[in-house]
């Protein structure tokens, strides 16, 4: 099935990519979500009349999100948790919800989905988090975690 994608697909392509998908992926996952429409010989014609609206949006979010890149590149988020005897595992974890919860503490509005991490942090010390804030604008945070006796 040829669809147009609508919005940036990892692993599949960017905004305005027409792409030929599996039928099943297109029906159950890309169009639903409205990631992606059909590619019709009009919604094509449609979609190259407003690329040069949407070209202007798409650099103006990229100046924003490199904005926002140069003032969370040196940021240290901390947080305080209980740990076992030996003192570097954690009884908890440090996640996704708890880095943007900080984020969102400090005034920084992103989406939850820009966070990349692969699993939960559970081990005390310093840890690196990258943010892909926009196409190509990356900022990456550092995570201090301190312990905390019980």
């Amino acid at each position: 099935m040829k669809v147009i994608i609508r919005k940036n697909v990892p692993n599949l392509g960017k905004a305005g990519d027409i792409k030929v998908v599996r039928d099943g992926y297109a029906r159950n996952y890309l169009l639903p979500r409205e990631l992606a429409e059909l590619a019709t010989d009009g919604a094509v014609k449609n979609w190259k009349l407003g690329a040069e609206r949407r070209a202007k949006r798409v650099d103006s979010e990229t100046a924003v999100a490199k904005e926002l890149s140069s003032k969370l590149s040196g940021m240290t988020l901390s947080f305080t948790r209980a740990v076992a005897a030996e003192g570097e595992q954690l009884f908890g974890s440090v996640g996704k919800s708890d880095i943007w919860k900080s984020l969102k503490a400090s005034g920084h509005e992103i989406p939850k989905e820009a966070i990349e991490l692969a699993a939960p942090i559970k081990v005390v010390g310093d840890t690196e988090v990258t943010l892909r804030l926009a196409s190509g604008v990356v900022a990456v945070v550092k995570v201090r975690i301190a312990a905390k006796s019980l």
